[in-house]
């Protein structure tokens, strides 16, 4: 029999423009931090996955990345692993820990995914998203766009990553279909930016109207700046621990469980088949393998990189009918005292998205929930909390997605 998992502790960095730190500092200060918070020492974790992304073409760190970085901390002679899955490497770093534990190979093992994107040329950091995609066929990439959402005449309106043209496309394929407007789309972006207000570790925290977000200067068309998750610092950790684990911790009653955690690769389907998305696949096993349905969450975070992904994935994972994500977050649903709040955190638009660590800093939120620690942002009664986190682009869809279900 597998055996079981619990999340014993986790921690994060303050999530923002870190000019005076680098990539071992950050990670060092969120690990630090979970295992306090599990109430473990260096000494007891077997295993280390450590996820990111960009250190290798902002830094020049082309290998060893996690074993420099947490070495540094001291861990050594044990096991490190380094993972690239691009926006979800850190859920996929979780998903890795959590297979070794359940699998028995080890008792305790440690997640943490950091990084460090700010840097004096910017210019490289924006070509670092230019390796999400097939770099081997831009036309095909090109063609995929337009074949989602049209030809769009916008290249004049400012720098911005592709994956905002992107999700732009899909956004406007949406709307086309489902007759989702741009200020739904604004909806979701005031909603998230009037969370992250009351969470000290976002990025921005400050209140956006829905009139303030469509009036922002524009990206490409829907999409505007408060819409759009900015360039961001920051690391997240996790503990997991098993049955044989738990006889180290102190502590035992603030465990969360690892009811369900998948991660998928796309596949190619017709574009406007909603039920063949990856996302939708995904949460179909997850579900099933944590023995709850949509209808069962208490509270998500979701993979907003911008508002129409939030949008997008409400709808693939069950927690709104197809085509009513926009007007589920118009109307209240998905804020904080909805039927479902989405993104308590501020999400990645306010929250803030270093890439390697942001599918863990989701299960940092989701654990305060599940614990009740959450303060002014805490959803009464939390007991299932759900978190998806995808990156990357092929085929017009995520190249890779992971949903993690966790239980009080």
């Amino acid at each position: 029999m597998a055996e079981q998992v619990w999340i014993a502790g986790v921690g994060m960095t303050r999530f923002a423009h870190h000019a005076d730190r680098e990539v071992a500092d950050l990670a060092a200060e969120a690990v630090h931090e979970a295992l306090a918070d599990a109430g473990l020492e260096r000494r007891h974790v077997e295993a280390a996955f450590f996820g990111n992304t960009t250190q290798g073409a902002l830094q020049g760190q082309l290998m060893v990345g996690g074993q420099i970085a947490l070495r540094g901390m001291g861990f050594e002679r044990i096991p490190m692993y380094n993972v690239e899955n691009a926006c979800a490497t850190g859920a996929t770093a979780l998903h890795l820990a959590v297979d070794q534990v359940r699998a028995g190979a080890v008792d305790i093992a440690l997640a943490v995914g950091a990084e460090k994107m700010n840097v004096a040329d910017s210019d490289r950091t924006m070509a670092v998203f230019n390796g999400a995609y097939d770099v081997s066929d831009p036309a095909g990439l090109t063609a995929a766009l337009t074949d989602m959402g049209g030809e769009s005449d916008d290249a004049h309106v400012g720098r911005r990553s592709i994956f905002m043209d992107i999700y732009a496309s899909m956004a406007r394929a949406h709307m086309k279909r489902f007759g989702t407007t741009q200020r739904q789309i604004a909806a979701v972006a005031a909603k998230n930016h009037r969370h992250s207000v009351h969470n000290d570790k976002a990025q921005h925290r400050k209140e956006f109207s829905v009139e303030d977000v469509l009036s922002a200067r524009a990206l490409s068309f829907p999409l505007t700046v408060p819409m759009c998750a900015p360039v961001t610092d920051g690391a997240a950790a996790v503990v997991v621990c098993g049955q044989r684990g738990l006889r180290r911790m102190a502590a035992r009653g603030r465990l969360v469980r690892v009811l369900a955690h998948v991660v998928g690769t796309g596949a190619v389907h017709p574009r406007d088949a909603w039920d063949q998305h990856i996302s939708k696949l995904l949460s179909v096993r997850a579900y099933e393998r944590a023995g709850v349905g949509p209808q069962d969450i208490d509270v998500a975070e979701l993979h907003d990189a911008t508002a129409f992904g939030e949008i997008q994935q409400t709808e693939l994972l069950g927690l709104c009918e197809p085509g009513g994500g926009g007007a589920a977050a118009e109307a209240g649903v998905t804020t904080l005292g909805g039927r479902v709040p989405v993104n308590p955190s501020g999400g990645l638009e306010s929250k803030g998205h270093p890439l390697g660590a942001t599918g863990l800093a989701q299960v940092y939120e989701l654990v305060q929930q599940l614990r009740g620690e959450a303060g002014v942002r805490q959803v009464a009664g939390a007991r299932v909390a759900l978190a998806e986190n995808s990156g990357g682009f092929y085929g017009g869809e995520e190249a890779v997605a992971a949903i993690t279900v966790l239980g009080a």
